[in-house]
């Protein structure tokens, strides 16, 4: 694989496993409103969509101020549960040093909040260590929107082709897609490597340390 200028990551089944923090905080919503019969496998599959799809396909419901109401009392249950219970993959710092020894610029683009985000990287990596984070707060239409990828790409003064998006799901690959810039896929979620080949991509990985 070619060295990029910018690397641009996906941030939950990406660069750390928060799965556990997302189920909790999924299942004590959906419990509260008597949502039953739903599996852990099927809310790890909603991962990298907004909080307002997920609920949507979990539960069926398509009123939006339902799953307004619903998103609000997840990001309360995360302001508990999230940080505590989400675990940088095992090989995530030393590939992210290593790019950055390379001269690589290094990013995030995710539907998760911002803050949420720092508030773990703020533990595991030196301040300033990564060169931008774009979080759902941060853009208008989440991903696939390209929005959160162009808007790094205008802040980082880089052109498309030195860019590399990298991410877990389908979610991920099509924004990569719509924001014209190469991808590569990592198999560390619940998205198989056959739902990530069918889309255009440098690479599928099993681990972020094949960059």
């Amino acid at each position: 694989m070619k060295l990029y200028k910018v690397y641009l990551f996906d941030f939950d089944y990406t660069l750390a496993d928060s799965s556990r923090g997302i189920v909790m905080c999924f299942r004590n919503v959906l419990e509260r409103h008597q949502h039953t019969g739903i599996t852990d496998d099927e809310i790890k599959r909603t991962i990298g969509k907004t909080l307002q799809e997920s609920f949507s396909i979990l539960t069926g419901i398509t009123d939006a101020d339902t799953l307004e109401a619903y998103k609000k009392e997840y990001v309360k249950e995360a302001d508990v549960h999230m940080t505590v219970n989400t675990f940088l993959f095992p090989e995530t710092e030393e590939v992210l040093t290593r790019l950055k020894t390379c001269g690589a610029k290094i990013g995030i683009i995710s539907t998760k909040y911002r803050y949420r985000i720092m508030e773990l990287l703020s533990k595991k990596l030196p301040s300033n260590f990564l060169d931008i984070i774009v979080g759902g707060e941060d853009v208008k239409e989440p991903k696939p929107s390209p929005e959160g990828v162009l808007l790094a790409i205008k802040e980082l003064g880089c052109n498309k082709e030195e860019v590399l998006y990298i991410g877990d799901s389908i979610v991920d690959a099509e924004t990569a897609q719509a924001a014209q810039v190469d991808f590569a896929g990592v198999l560390h979620g619940a998205t198989t490597r056959e739902e990530l080949s069918a889309y255009s991509h440098v690479e599928i990985m099993k681990s972020l340390s094949e960059l």
